[in-house]
């Protein structure tokens, strides 16, 4: 039995790669995100975390209308959470890039990124509040 709990314990400890995928402009579901995400990076710091923005989720990102700002800030400080927008999606809602968070970067395409880092074995999440 002490064995069969020492494995359990030992997956939970196992570095992990994590993309969430984040399309709802849901303020909610912003929130979630950035709880889980947080909270994860802090309890698994050899594991990273890459947060996949697109659609009308884009604003999360957008200087003086997320309102999850601080909660950003907060994770960019940590070496294993990164911040991802889609350019095609910041364009379709005239996004500038200088209007994003710090530490935000972008990509030509966000459901290319995801799709990508499948193909690189990270774990895949969708961040929807009900």
């Amino acid at each position: 039995m002490l064995l069969g709990l020492s494995a359990i314990a030992y997956g939970q400890n196992k570095p992990v790669k994590i993309v969430f995928d984040v399309t709802s402009k849901d303020t909610l579901t912003h929130q979630a995100v950035l709880r889980h995400v947080n909270g994860m990076a802090t309890s698994y710091p050899n594991s990273n975390f890459e947060v996949v923005v697109y659609g009308a989720a884009v604003f999360m990102f957008v200087k003086d209308q997320s309102t999850v700002s601080k909660d950003i800030e907060t994770a960019c400080t940590k070496k294993n959470v990164s911040f991802v927008a889609c350019e095609q999606a910041m364009k379709r809602h005239n996004i500038d890039k200088s209007q994003l968070l710090p530490g935000v970067v972008t990509v030509p395409d966000g459901i290319l990124e995801i799709v990508m880092k499948q193909g690189e074995g990270w774990g895949y999440i969708k961040e929807a509040h009900h």
